[in-house]
């Protein structure tokens, strides 16, 4: 399983792709562990480029 960091807007776009195609992936397999990896750095990549100003 080779995951590499989010470091541009294409890279971003591929792995919002990936994460579609393992969306039915089961809890404890390989897709699962998988799909939570990369969701766990696009949530770290969308914090950083698209943060959240909430209001008063």
């Amino acid at each position: 399983m080779e995951i590499s960091p989010i470091r541009n807007k294409r890279d971003y776009r591929q792995t919002l792709k990936e994460i579609e195609s393992l969306m039915s992936a089961k809890r404890n397999t390989s897709e699962g562990d998988r799909l939570d990896i990369l969701v766990t750095l696009v949530e770290a990549w969308e914090a950083r480029h698209y943060p959240m100003h909430l209001g008063d």
